[in-house]
């Protein structure tokens, strides 16, 4: 892989924790993701699944990880499956992992080859009482394309009816919501990577740029850091294209006096970054442009200040509603009045304002995590208020990432420029 070998610590003790959340003699399975086919014979880059990676560390497809706490012998309470290369392979792709490559990854001592998956097995899973599945529970999630996953789900309840199954995600969401130490640097990696980008950019553009050039100054940034992709679509909007809050053509030239709204993130090891910058495209904010981004920068360092341990998301996002809308008022988009009349339910904020703050991040860019629960220490956000204002082809979006501590928080963002004047006098050197 591209990135530095990763402490094979992590994902040891990934396993331990969800283990510890099984209930009595209980076997569970997690597969990788598959191939994604374009068509004709054309594939996607291969991303793992995020909840196999994070169990093993192990970045290739085909594989498989069988838990098994309450096994009889002690060499199945752990065992990975992965792909045998074959010549075929070796020649046309080259070699896949070896076992004993497998075990320095993963810390997973008992590996098998692939084939022998179906016949292992059996031979494991009806000493079991109770089968856990995963499946892609997140609240956004895609259902239109069947995954490996849901194949195996229906594969193993066609084998074995008579088992009780139960859902691997509730373990998953309450784990992976919690940070390690080595997760927030890698997570700090993937941040570091993307501020780079950033600071390449504030040299780059200009009026008469394209979009899509921009685009390119990034990528290559981002693979010379050791970074294999964005950790998702990348936002490069100007003008108008500010205002579209998942604008994604990138195609349109840069014109001189406009804002260029930035959403941009690269990934690290599969742990993902989440940027919002806002710059001039010709190095200058306008005075309505600037303060349009100072109401911004202000609501996004009051929502920071919010996100501590014991506070719920519903609150924090309702306290931030207050202060998106003191801050309307003072840039003269909205009225004190129609305020003090509006109904609670439709708060006017919300027309210049129209998405969430915070999400849980982390290998995925919306993270597992359970939104009801109250805030932990370990657990990491993006805090990203907005402003867009479509009858003045102005969208201003800020956003860091952090992590939650004890009396406060870790911006792992801290260093990449945000202010007006640093932004402007990094454009104009």
């Amino acid at each position: 892989m591209r990135y530095e070998p990763i402490d094979s610590k992590l994902f040891k003790d990934n396993r331990q924790k969800f283990c510890a959340r099984m209930e009595g003699n209980s076997i569970a399975v997690f597969t990788a993701n598959d191939i994604q086919p374009t068509s004709a014979d054309g594939t996607r880059a291969f991303i793992q699944h995020s909840e196999l990676f994070y169990l093993t560390g192990v970045d290739q497809e085909e594989s498989i990880l069988v838990l098994y706490p309450n096994a009889h012998k002690s060499e199945h309470k752990e065992i990975l499956f992965v792909k045998r290369t074959d010549e075929q392979i070796a020649i046309w792709e080259g070699e896949k992992l070896t076992k004993s490559q497998a075990t320095e990854i993963s810390d997973i001592q008992t590996v098998y080859w692939l084939e022998e998956f179906e016949s292992v097995f059996e031979k494991l899973v009806f000493s079991a009482e109770h089968i856990y599945l995963s499946t892609n529970e997140h609240l956004r999630a895609s259902k239109e394309v069947q995954s490996r996953s849901d194949r195996f789900i229906s594969w193993c309840k066609a084998h074995y009816p008579l088992h009780s199954y139960k859902r691997s995600a509730p373990i998953m969401h309450r784990l992976r919501a919690i940070k390690s130490r080595i997760e927030v640097e890698l997570m700090r990696e993937a941040c570091e990577i993307t501020e780079r980008g950033f600071r390449r950019l504030l040299s780059f553009v200009k009026p008469g740029v394209m979009e899509y050039e921009i685009e390119a100054e990034l990528s290559h940034e981002f693979l010379r850091n050791r970074s294999r992709r964005f950790a998702y679509e990348p936002i490069i909007a100007s003008g108008r294209n500010s205002c579209i809050l998942h604008y994604q053509d990138n195609s349109q030239k840069c014109k001189d006096g406009d804002i260029l709204l930035l959403d941009i993130g690269a990934e690290y090891a599969n742990y993902s970054a989440d940027l919002s910058r806002t710059i001039p495209v010709n190095g200058r904010f306008t005075q309505r442009q600037k303060s349009v981004y100072n109401a911004v920068l202000h609501v996004q360092k009051e929502a920071m200040k919010i996100l501590r341990p014991g506070t719920t998301l519903e609150e924090y996002h309702k306290e931030v509603g207050h202060i998106m809308t003191s801050a309307l008022i003072d840039i003269g988009l909205l009225d004190k009045t129609d305020v003090k009349n509006q109904d609670p339910k439709n708060p006017l904020y919300k027309k210049y304002f129209m998405h969430g703050t915070s999400h849980f991040i982390g290998i995925d860019v919306h993270d597992y995590g359970i939104a009801d629960n109250p805030i932990e220490v370990g657990m990491a956000f993006t805090v990203e208020p907005g402003i867009y204002i479509l009858e003045e082809e102005l969208g201003v979006r800020i956003e860091n990432d952090i992590v939650i501590t004890q009396n406060g928080y870790v911006d792992l963002m801290e260093t990449t420029p945000i202010e007006v004047e640093e932004i402007e006098d990094l454009m104009n050197q």
